[in-house]
């Protein structure tokens, strides 16, 4: 496979959750944490943040975090795709989009989101996990869950905040799969995307991926066992504080 990179976006004025990149687990920024999981996974050549805010700016420089000072972007592989021209990265790279809300990402995920890229013509790649119609209830109701309509090839045929599939008749026969908030793409989709204007889809579920489904640019989703605890929004960010003081793993080589 081409060399991966990874980038992190971290934009200071989320609509669902302001200010979210500094938020505190374990006495350290949200921002550091994705930063490390990335770097200890030891398979991208580099990893970087990527913001406009000062304020995260100077956290980063503080904790030794590299970055890139990008423009405004509503989306964040569009700021994603600003990082990687001022870097001036390879044109055959693979470049992962980590997003600043998945502290507990593992290496596991990091594999499985760029094993598609093993296969000749790959173009972009995510991924998502089977979610229980009882267990998982309340994450198939929430429009912070998406979710993911597959093909059978393992390719994604849409995204949405609702519930997708229907089961029309009551039996199902495709299971709900939630999006986990992670994307690799090669060089060449990133300036494609980037060519192509916010798409109706994409406006209207507030979805960066389906500009890239609406243009014609397939997504092979990998799917995993299990996605650990990400942050949405501030109810959210409780439940990470108490998941990262129960797994003490997280706690090693940190220093």
């Amino acid at each position: 496979m081409q060399k991966a990179y990874a980038v992190i976006p971290a934009r200071y004025a989320s609509t669902r959750f302001p200010g979210k990149p500094l938020v505190l687990i374990g006495g350290r920024p949200l921002f550091w944490h994705v930063y490390m999981r990335a770097v200890q996974a030891d398979i991208f050549e580099n990893v970087w943040l990527a913001t406009d805010d000062e304020r995260i700016e100077k956290a980063a420089a503080e904790l030794g975090v590299p970055f890139v000072h990008t423009g405004e972007h509503q989306s964040g592989t569009d700021r994603v795709r600003e990082a990687v021209n001022i870097l001036g990265l390879d044109e055959q790279a693979v470049i992962a989009n980590i997003q600043g809300d998945e502290p507990f990402i593992t290496k596991a995920m990091i594999i499985a989101l760029l094993d598609p890229f093993h296969t000749a013509g790959c173009e972009s790649a995510t991924l998502g996990v089977v979610l229980d119609e009882e267990k998982d209830k309340e994450r198939i109701a929430s429009p912070n869950q998406v979710k993911i309509a597959l093909a059978q090839s393992g390719e994604a045929l849409y995204f949405s905040r609702q519930p997708i599939p229907f089961a029309r008749d009551g039996v199902r026969r495709a299971p709900y799969v939630g999006h986990v908030g992670v994307y690799a793409f090669t060089r060449k989709t990133l300036e494609k995307m980037a060519q192509f204007p916010p798409s109706p889809l994409e406006e209207t579920e507030k979805l960066e991926q389906l500009r890239l489904l609406e243009h014609g640019i397939r997504m092979q989703v990998r799917l995993i066992a299990a996605a650990p605890q990400g942050v949405d929004t501030p109810e959210d960010l409780e439940n990470a504080v108490r998941y990262y003081r129960e797994h003490p793993e997280y706690w090693v080589n940190e220093q």
